[in-house]
């Protein structure tokens, strides 16, 4: 028989899946309550509670000299954590690091490591011993305060927790990632949190919200700015919440030139890899506006210089910075500590809940401690004063006693002694039975009789002990507890910045059909005659033209509509401000489309709480939607869905109204429709609307008039430059859905419809073509027609150039006309001197129905 065969019985059959999951539960809970998870208590891990403990044995305090790092890890790693030299240090490094912790418990001397992200030097050239607030850590450990276990191999005792006479797992916070689970528990400000424990031992009812009154949120070590209070709120009630952190910066000024100086950073953030990503981004042209980099940083503190080119605007720069640089990061909170060994997701609250319940155990096992040693030494004085009442008679039974054990017996026996007391009186020196050595023992005796009573009042009255904490944190607070490090601006919108330091000015936007967005003064725009041939108003590729324009003010809010049916908000001052002549800066600096995405429309809005305010969408395809304002008032960075769009359909514009307006579509072909806006009834924020215009497969919607009252006039301009004006009367109201009726006779010469626009004869009109000309003239000298005319010609344009956008903007009395910049030939010059200006105004008498239409023409023709 073989060995295999002979060894077969003594096979275990194991279960692969059972032995899998029972192995690795084991190996998780070994990694979360032994390794990455802080205890609630004191708010340190296994590692760090070691390494503070090695030294507190050795007497390594804030008072004594430093002490090599390789000796104090080898120590710890020789009695308590046998896992590796480099966690240890790593650890304490980490302790003595004031840019990783609030209060450090580590005072290193040496290199430690930097901001920048440089490791620390190696443990034999670096010294350490226990900071000063360290101290508080290990305060009365040898006071039978808390349990102690063996070490790894029984040859050793350490504790299974510190006393912490402060709650060091909020001032100091900690990060740990274990096995299905982690924690980040941000630092806090230690008076802060001194101060919330003492509300909440006032009022054990007190909500979350009351206690950010004193806990007002986290501190970092690094200061920063920390933005609003809804995530801060929620972390603190339930123990998980997000935060976003910025940069700390100042503004100054030299000449037309302004720098951006980061004073402080967000937390563990590493500046060279900050100040990498900034010279990153300006490279890649995704933020433009930054002519230089540099870092002067000292040991007066931190200090990157940002330099801004001429005229760039500084607080537009800062935004896009904080969208694509780690000025701005998010601090994701999850306060997960052992509760009794085990993992809790606490709010705030419960943490300051557990450190008090704790502190309560500490002061009654400190108090016991000290009690039963008063009472030792009380027991040891009561001898001697009644040896010394009776003093010859003991010094007789010592002498006449052959040894020391008869000598100790005749004691007990005539003295009704303990053997301790016995001992001691036998122990007790000659000098002692001077009158001021007795005296001494008489008056220590009445103060230990004081000092029982109070204790024996402390351990039986919870009130008492919480006298005692709240007396010995005030000392603490005094004594370490420092002014606020990092802002918090609870109320900030993180996509606003403070308003009052920019002016209230009118503004034209522009946006290109490649994405450059910009602002200007409105005064930028000269006024013209009708029929001018326009001046450069954006310096343009060859492939790019103006799509969109139109005016508003630096304060107004800016709802950015897409294609793709998304919206996105901006306040105009934060939008780039530019010359006539600059191309302006990628959109996309400013909003997160996705691949294909384009802007479509954009519409401004002065508050979100009107009751009677709208927003009318329309889509190429006819389609129409209104929905109230205030359901776009909380919009993400990422933007939000503004509507859903049919398949082949795009959003065309969006406009605004009060819910009562009459609303005119223009289309290519020529014709028009006027409705009610109460014909689309108000609907939700991600609905797809209802049919607003019957157009053809190959037509599509290019205008949208908003009617307010019947004196209003509406402009039509085609895509060779025609264009005229036409009472709101002669449009009649229809129900939507209809084809409508005619609005300029589309021949080939004028081309078809652009665009359809409500004006009045008080207004100015900004025509710009697909080459980037623009014209600025009064709309008074636009003709008057009726509807099925041809139209007058309003900017004279080349055979290669169509009119791509137009806006209407407040009257502007007429100044020297600039036809420079504009390269025309001589013979199309002389071709527009001898031509006449015409335009074709057809008269008829109109019979429409929506499935056909007869019109009588009769031409004339105006010089």
């Amino acid at each position: 028989m073989s060995d295999d065969i002979k060894n077969y019985d003594k096979v275990k059959q194991i279960n692969i899946s059972s032995e899998m999951k029972t192995s690795f539960l084991n190996y998780a809970m070994s990694v979360i309550v032994s390794r990455a998870l802080p205890d609630v208590r004191d708010g340190l891990k296994p590692v760090q509670r070691r390494i503070l403990y090695a030294m507190h044995e050795n007497n390594m305090y804030a008072n004594t000299a430093h002490k090599k790092s390789a000796r104090i890890v080898g120590d710890v790693m020789g009695k308590y954590h046998p896992h590796g030299d480099s966690s240890i240090y790593e650890a304490m490094v980490r302790m003595a690091q004031p840019f990783s912790y609030r209060n450090t418990l580590i005072d290193g001397h040496g290199n430690f490591g930097s901001v920048d992200g440089d490791g620390a030097a190696a443990m034999r050239y670096t010294e350490a011993r226990l900071s000063k607030i360290a101290g508080e850590m290990v305060r009365d450990l040898d006071k039978n305060t808390v349990d102690f276990v063996d070490n790894y191999d029984s040859s050793e005792q350490e504790p299974t927790v510190l006393p912490s006479r402060y709650p060091n797992l909020l001032v100091n916070g900690s990060t740990g990632i274990a096995v299905g689970m982690a924690t980040n528990i941000p630092p806090h400000n230690l008076g802060e949190v001194i101060d919330g424990l003492f509300a909440y031992m006032d009022n054990p009812d007190i909500t979350v919200l009351d206690l950010m009154k004193y806990i007002k949120g986290p501190d970092f070590p690094t200061g920063g700015q920390i933005l609003g209070i809804t995530g801060l709120r929620q972390a603190y009630e339930t123990g998980k919440g997000i935060i976003a952190v910025r940069a700390k910066h100042e503004l100054v000024t030299t000449k037309n030139r302004t720098e951006i100086i980061i004073t402080e950073i967000p937390y563990q953030v590493n500046k060279t890899t900050l100040i990498e990503r900034i010279a990153d981004v300006v490279k890649d042209k995704i933020i433009e506006g930054i002519s230089d980099l540099r870092d002067e940083s000292s040991r007066k503190g931190m200090r990157i210089v940002i330099e801004l080119k001429k005229d760039v605007n500084p607080m537009v720069t800062l935004n896009n910075l904080y969208k694509h640089t780690q000025l701005q990061t998010s601090f994701g909170i999850n306060m997960i500590a052992l509760v009794d060994g085990k993992p809790q997701l606490l709010s705030i609250k419960d943490a300051l809940v557990h450190y008090l319940t704790h502190q309560l155990e500490i002061i009654t096992r400190r108090t016991q401690f000290d009690l039963e040693k008063a009472e030792a030494r009380m027991h040891i004085l009561d001898a001697l004063v009644k040896a010394l009442s009776d003093v010859d008679r003991v010094i007789q039974i010592i002498r006449d006693a052959k040894n020391p054990d008869i000598a100790k017996q005749g004691l007990i026996e005539t003295y009704d002694f303990t053997e301790i007391q016995a001992r001691s009186i036998l122990t007790m020196q000659l000098q002692r039975l001077t009158s001021l050595e007795i005296d001494k023992i008489y008056e220590e005796t009445e103060n230990l009789k004081v000092k029982i009573a109070e204790l024996n009042e402390i351990l039986a009255s919870e009130e008492k002990k919480r006298e005692v904490i709240r007396q010995e944190l005030t000392e603490i607070r005094n004594k370490y507890a420092d002014d606020r490090i990092s802002e918090i601006n609870m109320y900030e919108d993180l996509d606003i910045d403070n308003e009052d330091l920019i002016p209230v000015e009118d503004i034209i936007v522009t946006v290109t059909n490649n994405g450059y967005i910009k602002r200007l003064n409105v005064d930028e725009y000269k006024l013209q005659n009708r029929g001018g041939v326009g001046m450069s108003g954006v310096k343009l590729h060859e492939d790019d033209y103006v799509e969109h324009i139109a005016m508003t003010s630096t304060h107004d809010y800016h709802l950015f509509f897409t294609n793709f049916g998304r919206v996105f908000k901006i306040k105009g001052y934060q939008l780039p401000s530019g010359s006539r002549q600059s191309k302006g800066v990628p959109i996309v600096n400013y909003l997160n489309f996705q691949e294909g995405e384009k802007l479509a429309s954009f519409t401004t809005v002065k508050n979100f709480d009107e009751e009677n305010h709208y927003l009318f969408f329309v889509t190429k395809k006819g389609i129409v939607k209104r929905t109230h304002i205030s359901l776009y008032q909380n919009i993400r960075t990422n933007g939000i869905i503004a509507l859903n769009l049919r398949e082949n359909d795009e959003l065309l514009t969006v406009k605004s109204t009060d819910g009562s307006k009459d609303i005119i579509l223009g289309a290519s072909n020529g014709k028009a429709i006027r409705f009610n806006e109460n014909n689309a009834r108000e609907i939700g924020r991600t609905a797809t609307g209802v049919r607003g215009m019957d157009i053809g497969e190959n037509d599509t919607i290019v205008g949208v008039a908003i009617v307010n009252d019947e004196n209003e006039e509406i402009l039509v301009i085609t895509e060779n430059g025609y264009g005229k004006r036409t009472n709101v009367s002669e449009y009649r109201v229809q129900n939507r859905g209809g084809k409508g009726v005619k609005t300029l006779n589309v021949t080939e010469k004028n081309g078809q419809l652009a665009t359809l626009r409500v004006v009045t004869d008080q207004e100015d009109l900004i025509v710009a073509s697909d080459k980037g000309i623009t014209i600025r003239l009064p709309i008074a000298q636009i003709s008057q027609t009726k509807r099925a005319t041809q139209g007058v010609r309003i900017i004279s344009l080349r055979a290669d150039q169509k009119v791509a956008t137009v806006a209407v903007v407040p009257h502007q009395e007429i100044e020297e006309e600039v036809t420079e910049s504009v390269e025309i030939t001589q013979e199309q010059l002389n071709l527009e001197k001898s031509k006449q200006v015409e335009s074709v105004e057809l008269k008829a008498d109109i019979e429409e129905t929506e499935e056909q239409e007869t019109v009588s023409v009769q031409q004339k023709l105006e010089i």
